[in-house]
């Protein structure tokens, strides 16, 4: 019985590594002076806006410690906000700031870790995206966020962000924040 136990294993084991190293993968190297690419520099000006209450809220706690009743270290927060135009709610939407953030210091009040994707809906970034990741102190007078990629036309981004309070209310939580975005970007590359 072992021995049969031994000898399956053993065959396993074997076809297993003949079909892993057979496996090939294909690879081209391009470099960007090949793919006739032109990098340009976009410059982006919108409104965030967070509404944390209400009826519809953007922003969402998914995740608190325990025995914890207020926003502080470890809060996780899910949200979806609408990108505007101007700083009025009621202004063109031109995307949605889609991702998470958490209060990530224990000394600091509201230090934040963000991972957010600025996905743009209107116009000629329409279906593209940018994303940007690294820590936000909101009591700061200018937040600056690192852009660490992006889709359709911002494939390959690199940039920053800067983010300054427009208008908060502190009986509601709600804000609207002013957005520079500064992208990296190549022009038409890959769009096949």
């Amino acid at each position: 019985m072992a021995l049969q136990i031994f000898c399956k294993l053993l065959l396993f084991l074997s076809l297993t590594f003949f079909i892993t190293s057979q496996a090939h993968f294909a690879e081209e190297r391009l470099t960007f002076n090949e793919l006739k690419a032109t990098q340009k520099l976009t410059k982006l000006h919108f409104y965030f806006h967070e509404i944390p209450n209400g009826n519809h809220p953007t922003a969402v706690i998914i995740a608190r410690p325990p025995n914890q009743t207020t926003v502080g270290f470890g809060t996780l927060v899910m949200i979806d906000d609408a990108l505007t135009e101007g700083p009025e709610l009621a202004s063109n939407i031109v995307g949605r700031a889609q991702g998470m953030y958490g209060e990530s210091s224990q000394s600091e009040s509201s230090s934040l870790i963000m991972s957010l994707t600025f996905a743009f809906t209107q116009g000629k970034f329409n279906g593209s995206s940018i994303s940007v990741l690294g820590r936000y102190r909101v009591a700061d007078n200018q937040r600056e966020l690192p852009i660490v990629g992006g889709s359709g036309v911002f494939r390959f981004a690199q940039g920053y962000a800067l983010a300054k309070t427009y208008q908060f209310d502190p009986k509601t939580g709600n804000a609207i924040s002013e957005y520079n975005v500064f992208v990296l970007h190549y022009d038409t590359l890959f769009m096949s």
